[in-house]
């Protein structure tokens, strides 16, 4: 006969053990960021000592400090973190969703949608700020529906999604060299500078639109968290569990193009960061509870931590995205190589 009190028991002690993991996780991940952030702030080509800027920080006039952290590093600082939370989120959204680690906008070719309208919308347009934003988030999502829809036959399914949109990715990325081949020689350098992803060019008022960005399509994502880690389970357990699929499909499909457009349009495409930053908080949550909080903070240590890589600690000064790209690429080949090692195909 079966103890029900001590069934009931170890199921909530599961679940405690799983909560305290996650936010133990996500505690750790918070004091990592924050402690990437202020050493961004007072560690450069020059030491700032912590009071002079928090002084700063209050809006008090420091000799020196104040241009330093002020106009250089805390723009920088922001920008960062907030576009590396954006990225992180959006990847693991689209992870999580189609149960594949190689779905990322960086493979499906969302990013290079967003990347090609930003691309047309300064060469060709003369476009900037908020309105290449409002571009890039229209034209990513189209690019994201049509790769959707291109792979859809009798559901969604992870492989055939991957290998549309890495086609549809090298279309697209034909088409930005085309636009470069035709820019003038000014419009050519800014937009190969923007197309490494930097933020050597961060504004404070660049922060606004990703703070929109997070509190409304990261707001959407979290509503759907549970739905969302339901999916891992399978359209036909979800379906069963009550969670409306295809609605869900949709909200997390317009909130992770929404967030990773805002942010392609302000840094550039951060090459890996939201391939990255999905697998890094399955290691460290280990499936206990939603991703997408772990998943965002990883995704801003990365920017910040890529960020003071390339600009202090090697020879030469690299933008962000080339330091991500640099720890992306191996990790791609070597889940490409597991992948197959596993089930033979994409």
């Amino acid at each position: 006969m079966i103890n029900t009190s001590s069934t009931l028991a170890r199921v909530t002690n599961g679940r405690k053990n799983r909560s305290k993991r996650w936010k133990c996780v996500a505690s750790l991940l918070c004091l990592l960021a924050v402690a990437a952030f202020s050493i961004t702030l007072t560690l450069g080509q020059s030491f700032t000592p912590p009071q002079d800027v928090i002084n700063v920080l209050l809006g008090k006039n420091v000799p020196g400090a104040s241009f330093v952290v002020g106009q250089l590093r805390l723009p920088r600082a922001i920008i960062s973190l907030l576009v590396g939370m954006s990225f992180g989120m959006a990847g693991v959204a689209f992870q999580v969703m189609l149960r594949n680690p190689l779905a990322s906008p960086d493979i499906i070719g969302v990013s290079s949608g967003a990347t090609a309208a930003a691309v047309f919308a300064i060469i060709v347009l003369h476009m900037d700020g908020t309105s290449v934003a409002f571009f890039s988030i229209a034209v990513g999502l189209l690019v994201a529906l049509a790769v959707y829809g291109l792979s859809y036959r009798n559901g969604a399914s992870g492989a055939r999604l991957i290998l549309v949109g890495i086609g549809v990715s090298a279309m697209i990325e034909s088409f930005i060299v085309y636009l470069l081949s035709q820019a003038q020689a000014w419009d050519r350098q800014e937009a190969m500078r923007w197309l490494s992803g930097s933020v050597n060019s961060a504004q404070i008022h660049q922060a606004l639109p990703l703070i929109l960005s997070l509190l409304v399509f990261g707001g959407f994502l979290l509503s759907r968290s549970r739905d969302l880690e339901v999916l891992r389970m399978g359209d036909d357990t979800a379906h069963a569990l009550g969670v409306r699929v295809g609605m869900t499909r949709i909200t997390v499909i317009v909130s992770a193009v929404g967030l990773i457009a805002v942010g392609v349009a302000i840094t550039g495409p951060i090459a890996f960061v939201a391939f990255l930053s999905g697998p890094i908080a399955v290691r460290l949550v280990k499936n206990n509870g939603s991703l997408l909080i772990p998943s965002g903070l990883v995704g801003a240590c990365l920017v910040m931590g890529g960020d003071y890589i390339g600009q202090f600690l090697l020879p030469s000064r690299y933008p962000v995205g080339v330091i991500t790209g640099a720890l992306g690429a191996p990790y791609l080949i070597y889940l490409i190589i597991r992948v197959n090692r596993k089930g033979g195909s994409l």
